[in-house]
């Protein structure tokens, strides 16, 4: 048994659930803000340039990475919010299609489409070029 916001007791499962949903909603609104906010200052953000001696494809990837920051950040910002939350959730949190599906409500299958559709994009807005890699031509991932 739980008491909501209005002090009700209350034992209904499907509405425990949908309270936690109305909570999770409101957090990954105020995330999404505070991210599109941290996107636009990294637009504005001037390449770091990194020198770590003993770690040259460490930093050759770095460099190349930071080289394409601001393109990144607004290819992340011209995302849908609901192709951005699936990548945001796979690359930030680490969460698999099943528990991502969970976490929206939607069909996993839902889910690939969503990532499969962000990470083209990306990858379209970065030349096809996947900067983390060390080829700096592999247009995976």
């Amino acid at each position: 048994m739980w008491r909501s916001a209005s002090g009700r007791a209350s034992t209904g499962r499907g509405q425990v659930r949908a309270w936690l949903y109305g909570i999770a909603t409101n957090l990954v609104a105020q995330h999404r803000r505070s991210e599109t906010r941290r996107l636009q200052a990294l637009q504005r953000t001037p390449v770091e340039h990194v020198t770590d001696p003993g770690h040259e494809d460490l930093v050759a990837q770095r460099l190349a990475a930071a080289g394409v920051q601001g393109q990144l950040a607004s290819a992340l910002a011209a995302l849908s919010e609901a192709d951005r939350d699936v990548l945001i959730l796979t690359a930030l949190a680490g969460l698999g299609y099943e528990e991502i599906a969970q976490a929206l409500d939607i069909p996993p299958g839902t889910v690939g489409s969503r990532l499969n559709r962000a990470r083209r994009k990306l990858r379209g807005a970065l030349g096809g070029v996947n900067p983390m890699h060390e080829d700096f031509g592999d247009a995976d991932g």
